[in-house]
């Protein structure tokens, strides 16, 4: 799946897996889903068994973690819970579960990275 991801030309120049709050799954039973980002005009081809959606605009916190060699389980469990020991209202913000969380491939060399969304309160 991955390599059909990566020949769609994309915005952001790789594919994201999604996490899909309960609203946006269709059918309701896909809550992890992946994809890439392509314009809003995009007219390209749609492999097989793919769909086109549009998701909201939105506000992101990024989480990275440090490169690791081979366990990524492990780095993403850290990830997990760094997110779940942080407090966005610190910085003026809660946490918006209407709009999907982000995972990155999990590439060793830059450390896991996962964004989830936000909202100013």
């Amino acid at each position: 799946m991955w390599g059909i991801l990566t020949s769609i030309p994309s915005i952001s120049g790789e594919p994201v897996c999604l996490f899909l709050p309960e609203g946006m799954r269709q059918p309701k039973a896909n809550s992890y889903v992946q994809g890439c980002e392509v314009d809003l005009d995009y007219d390209g081809i749609v492999p097989q068994g793919f769909e086109i959606i549009e998701l909201p605009a939105a506000d992101y916190l990024m989480f990275q973690g440090e490169p690791f060699e081979e366990d990524y389980g492990k780095a993403i469990r850290e990830i997990w819970d760094a997110e779940q020991k942080y407090d966005p209202k610190i910085i003026g913000y809660q946490w918006d579960e209407s709009n999907p969380r982000i995972q990155l491939e999990p590439i060793g060399t830059r450390g896991y990275i996962e964004l989830v969304a936000v909202t100013k309160i």
